[in-house]
């Protein structure tokens, strides 16, 4: 029994993996999950914690491919000494400006968006309304030459609007956070490589706080399956996600995103269907 759970658990992180970095909403994808393969043995209330925190295995793959931009320390080549890099101070703080709209919003509403807009329903018309945003973007901006073509030329301007777009993904589930971020970048001008790396980074200290939020919301009080599944869970997401952000990152060289649009509206239009007709 508690195998097959563990099972259960690294196909969620296979799914987590996949999901959170192509837009296509990893929570559209949960839900179709927990509903064919749900677990067994543990509480609701670690099912809704487990959904969240599995993110952190998601996280350590953008922390250990993009090490070398994000890590804002080095060290002088004359004296040795260790010294703040201003590049990549500056991009930590946009990074963390764009965060600020939606950590507020998380922390003041989260409870209540969750209650009024976490259905099939919901999650459904996320993904089919920003499915067709993705086509309908990508048609407008073809042929067009991106006005932001580096994360060096992301002013604080274009990162605090790409962070208004992330509040949508915070209060709509089935929007995708990598989604919402992505549009509202490719809306600004800025390039589909540009907009995918700086989702990427925004998702560390978005999900980090979540993480955190959650484990105080739910306390210590696991089971030991309880910490397998987290572990295992955590774990396979990890190396899921190194490949499919290598894989978005050399597939965006040269296609656009309209197919995760397209996937979208497919996906949307099969979870209305499957909870219409069960």
């Amino acid at each position: 029994m508690q195998f097959l759970e563990l099972l259960k658990a690294a196909l969620y992180g296979i799914v987590e993996g996949i999901t959170e970095w192509l837009p296509v909403s990893s929570t559209g994808h949960m839900i179709l999950l927990e509903e064919i393969l749900p677990f067994s043995g543990v509480s609701e209330g670690f099912y809704s914690m487990f959904q969240v925190v599995i993110q952190l295995g998601a996280i350590l793959a953008v922390v250990l491919l993009f090490w070398r931009k994000l890590w804002p320390f080095g060290r002088d080549a004359e004296s040795g000494r260790v010294r703040l890099e201003p590049a990549k101070v500056t991009l930590w703080a946009k990074i963390l400006l764009a965060c600020v709209p939606a950590a507020v919003i998380g922390l003041l509403f989260d409870k209540t968006f969750e209650a009024l807009f976490y259905n099939y329903v919901s999650v459904a018309i996320a993904l089919i309304v920003f499915g067709v945003a993705f086509i309908v973007v990508e048609t407008a901006h073809r042929g067009k030459r991106p006005r932001i073509r580096s994360l060096a030329r992301l002013d604080y301007r274009t990162v605090l609007f790409i962070g208004l777009f992330q509040v949508i993904a915070a209060i709509f589930p089935g929007t995708s956070r990598s989604g919402a971020t992505i549009i509202g970048a490719l809306m600004l001008g800025v390039s589909r490589r540009v907009a995918a790396e700086f989702t990427f980074y925004l998702a560390i200290p978005v999900m980090f706080g979540a993480s955190l939020l959650k484990l105080m919301q739910f306390g210590l009080a696991f089971t030991g399956l309880e910490v397998a599944i987290l572990l295992v869970g955590m774990a396979v997401a990890f190396a899921v996600s190194v490949l499919v952000i290598r894989f978005l990152m050399d597939y965006i060289r040269k296609h656009d995103f309209k197919v995760f649009g397209w996937y979208r509206i497919a996906l949307g239009a099969v979870v209305l269907a499957y909870f219409l007709i069960r």
